[in-house]
């Protein structure tokens, strides 16, 4: 019988700068208002791909699990070792699960080291010095504006004369330096101008997301429902007065209404007492507004051993990235918009060996590859969409990552 591999789980007690850890290599972070998780180093790592990928992400974080010998003296959510999951949005596409070597967590004010391997405990040190800021030319991505507002006009055409109801079209910019890109100044960048986002890197895939796909702790599950999206302005007096014109807003609250139903529909199957709110909130970002639902439940007692994978495949895709009904909207995506989303709107997040874990949608987010920096934005279409305001919206949704260079 092989050796099984030690895991350490240490408390470290004060409160870390958790994104100021980081090395320049390949880091991984789950970071929201300076609590969660940051890890570098990589235990081990594999893709998956195709229509089983969910079931085959399962058996292989099983079957590294069975290799290791857990000692946790924290025991909580999130402390042992972690599964970090970048699954993309097409299942034909490669999705990332990498187990970290080193993993540093907090979560209010108390923090916590785990490790893999017989060696001592990791010293921590700030991260080196981030490099000073490069020049950076931007460009089109895989369609011009103009032929992307030409492919909007197509899906309203297609929503008016079929059963389609909702379709998220979206689109890209690419950006490219003379050097490589450091992750860690876009990642403290995203975090100090949207704390209330869900700062995730995993595989080079970095971003701030707002919308939380599923959260599982101690059989209860929550999911956060973004769509219908709004400009702010800065003038606190006319974003109010935007926020209760988005609230009131019959395309949006259609649009949202629809990403509402396909994730409450997912759970409905494994939760008892799920509750749905009768109406959104208006959540307040940095430079947009959001109609917000959070839907939550309790796992059926008989449905204690689904795990965040059996759900994942329900949720994924939700209207909020793909549309209503899913099939038609998917069919519509790989038809007309146009390019690759690789991992872009897919679900995000870690795991840990209990089955709680945390994973969003990847939003307001990029890729990189080098010196190149691939960053995306889609939007909802229904009926009353207008090809000209849905550019305007897939503008203000780049700017997170755009000003997060800077």
């Amino acid at each position: 019988m092989p050796q099984l591999i030690p895991v350490t789980t240490a408390r470290l007690g004060e409160h870390l700068p958790l994104l100021e850890l980081l090395p320049d290599s390949a880091p991984v972070t789950w970071v929201r208002g300076g609590d969660g998780l940051v890890g570098w180093g990589s235990y081990a790592s594999t893709t998956v791909s195709g229509p089983n990928r969910f079931n085959d992400a399962r058996t292989w974080w099983h079957q590294q699990l069975e290799k290791l010998a857990i000692s946790d003296s924290v025991h909580a959510s999130g402390t042992g070792p972690i599964l970090f999951t970048s699954f993309s949005f097409d299942e034909n596409e490669e999705s990332v699960l990498v187990i970290p070597e080193v993993i540093v967590g907090m979560r209010n004010g108390s923090s916590w080291i785990t490790w893999i391997g017989d060696q001592a405990q990791p010293k921590l040190a700030e991260s080196a010095q981030i490099l000073e800021d490069a020049e950076y030319n931007w460009g089109d991505g895989s369609l011009s504006p103009a032929e992307w507002q030409i492919r909007v006009a197509q899906a309203i055409k297609e929503i008016e004369s079929t059963k389609l109801e909702k379709v998220v079209l979206a689109r890209d910019l690419k950006v490219n330096s003379h050097r490589a890109i450091d992750p860690r100044k876009i990642l403290r960048n995203l975090s100090a101008e949207y704390p209330s986002t869900w700062i995730f890197a995993v595989n080079g895939l970095i971003g701030a997301t707002p919308e939380l796909l599923l959260r599982l702790s101690r059989g209860m599950v929550t999911s956060r429902v973004l769509a219908g999206t709004i400009s702010k302005t800065g003038d606190d007096e006319r974003d109010l007065a935007l926020a209760a014109s988005l609230a009131r807003s019959s395309k949006d609250l259609e649009e949202h209404e629809y990403a509402v139903r396909s994730v409450a529909d997912a759970l409905d199957p494994f939760c008892t007492s799920t509750n749905v709110p009768e109406s959104p909130f208006v959540l307040h970002l940095a430079n947009v507004m959001h109609l917000a639902t959070d839907v939550t439940g309790a796992l059926i007692e008989s449905k204690k051993s689904v795990d965040a994978f059996t759900i994942l495949e329900k949720l994924h895709p939700s209207a909020a990235v793909c549309g209503t009904p899913t099939e038609i909207a998917a069919k519509l995506i790989k038809d007309i918009e146009g390019m690759p989303r690789g991992r872009y709107a897919g679900p995000v997040g870690w795991l840990d060996a209990r089955g709680d874990g945390e994973l969003g949608i990847a939003l307001r987010c990029g890729q990189i590859s080098g010196n190149e920096l691939r960053i995306f934005a889609g939007c909802g279409i229904v009926a009353g969409s207008n090809p000209e305001k849905e550019l305007t919206e897939s503008n203000a949704k780049f700017a997170p990552m755009r000003s997060a260079l800077s």
